[in-house]
């Protein structure tokens, strides 16, 4: 894998930057004006990261693997120290399927119902393979969703979840906070 250059980096001209930014060099960017990238964060091969007027908010520590997407027009807020594992994917704008309005970029806003709602993935928290999150959702502090989820309503601080529909399997360890305190310590 190969990664952007400082200098390919700063050129994307994104809303703001971190140090120690590793982004591959087949990651697809739209709107980086209106995304900011905090410190030590990676993003693998074949993301796609579409950030709308709301704009997309990655903290530090974080890292999304490969294949992953960021897409909507709302607010994507994604913490320090969030994991989100290959093939997940996260909405901020949902169409209407009801049949009542038309669907898809190519319609005239007038013919469509989308939804634009802000996601917050708070900090610590790790998605795991596939998971697919819903415009709305908050994922609050250290949660940690299971394979193949859908999460189409908000999952509890330190809980694991997982599954279609969500379930809750057991509180989660906050061990987690002691470690982020000493690494920030040293």
């Amino acid at each position: 894998m190969a990664f952007l250059t400082e200098v390919e980096l700063i050129n994307l001209n994104f809303k703001s930057l971190g140090k120690n930014v590793l982004i591959s060099d087949k990651v697809s960017i739209y709107s980086p004006n209106n995304i900011s990238i905090g410190n030590n964060t990676r993003i693998d091969d074949f993301c796609m990261i579409s950030a709308g007027d709301g704009g997309i908010t990655i903290g530090n520590h974080v890292h999304i693997a490969c294949y992953v997407s960021l897409i909507g027009k709302a607010l994507i807020e994604v913490c320090d120290f969030v994991g989100i594992s290959s093939r997940s994917a996260i909405y901020s704008s949902n169409d209407d399927y009801s049949g009542d309005f038309l669907t898809g970029p190519t319609i005239s806003e007038e013919f469509t119902n989308v939804s634009h709602e802000r996601v917050h993935i708070g900090k610590h928290c790790v998605l795991g393979v596939n998971t697919v999150v819903m415009p709305g959702v908050k994922i609050n502090e250290g949660a940690a969703v299971g394979v193949f989820s859908l999460v189409k309503k908000d999952v509890e601080a330190f809980t694991i979840v997982a599954g279609t529909p969500l379930k809750i399997l057991k509180k989660r360890k906050k061990k987690l906070l002691e470690l982020e305190w000493r690494l920030k310590r040293k």
